[in-house]
């Protein structure tokens, strides 16, 4: 994986970082959400082979969806159309512990669309610290769209939670297995809401995610104020809360693999899209780790 220096969209590894934002909100407020009303010109181009032992898929980034408008108020950045490439393992290796990234792409949608679930904005601005805002906490403005997207400085349009259009055009429905949403970094699949119990009858998929309870931290660099989402932080894994384990999957049998693999799934909830990895990135992954 490429392990970046600073945010995505920054300057190459070995250069300073760009300048965190300072914020010193600490309570969520209401979401406002960018209509979706924009039908973008450019046509969006997917391509998925396979290739020895990985699965490639080649992106313009250029989602099949309508849109939220770009640049709005809270973000400057149009969306340009974009060369990417993304070779996955067809067969993952897993880790001994869960990796968390900080920042990064978690993985890529059916429509080429890369799942970046976390912004780069921290409390005081204090890169890297526990007190990273959650996109929809809504504690500050990231001008996100009615797909939960926006765009990179780099105009790349990218997911931070639910991809509404995208599952509307999938057609996921209560009462069915969700159709195959995406490939998470390291090669498993990504689906959303809806899987499969032990004898095939449709489930809805729950996080083990919840919030924790009482105060914040308050001393020095601490935000304070009562854990009610607006930071990721605010929440911990319980294991069996839900029925999704702390990087938001299960192993299952899904459609696609009737033998039965570990799958990522989409919910509506905190982290709303996985934020951890069961198994290696592939190589090339850009990620930002402590």
């Amino acid at each position: 994986m490429r392990i970046a220096q600073g945010p995505p969209g920054g300057p190459p590894a070995g250069g300073a970082p760009p300048t965190p934002r300072q914020h010193t909100a600490n309570s969520v407020q209401p979401v406002v959400l960018v209509p979706a009303n924009v039908n973008l010109t450019i046509e969006s181009i997917v391509t998925i082979f396979i290739e020895g032992d990985h699965r490639v898929i080649r992106v313009n980034s250029i989602p099949n969806h309508a849109v939220g408008m770009f640049p709005n108020e809270d973000n400057p950045h149009a969306i340009a159309e974009q060369n990417l490439t993304f070779s996955l393992p067809l067969t993952p290796t897993m880790l001994t512990t869960p990796l968390y990234p900080i920042l990064g792409e978690m993985g890529v949608a059916v429509n080429g669309i890369v799942f970046d679930p976390t912004p780069a904005e921290w409390y005081l601005g204090e890169f890297g610290s526990p007190w990273l805002y959650d996109p929809l906490g809504g504690a500050i403005e990231l001008g996100v769209d009615e797909n939960h997207a926006h765009v990179q400085p780099n105009e790349q349009y990218h997911y931070h939670a639910v991809p509404t259009g995208l599952l509307t055009e999938l057609g996921v429905a209560p009462g069915r297995h969700s159709p195959l949403v995406g490939w998470s970094m390291d090669g498993y699949p990504i689906y959303a809401f809806y899987g499969w119990d032990d004898d095939r009858g449709v489930i809805e998929v729950s996080s083990s995610w919840v919030l924790r309870s009482g105060p914040r931290p308050s001393g020095q660099g601490e935000p304070g104020g009562t854990y009610d989402g607006t930071f990721s932080a605010d929440y911990q894994y319980v294991s069996g809360a839900g029925n999704l384990d702390e990087c938001n999957g299960r192993f299952a049998v899904t459609p696609g693999f009737p033998e039965g693999t570990y799958a990522y799934f989409i919910t509506d909830v905190f982290p709303f899209i996985p934020r951890c990895f069961i198994a290696e990135p592939a190589e090339g992954t850009t990620l930002v780790t402590r």
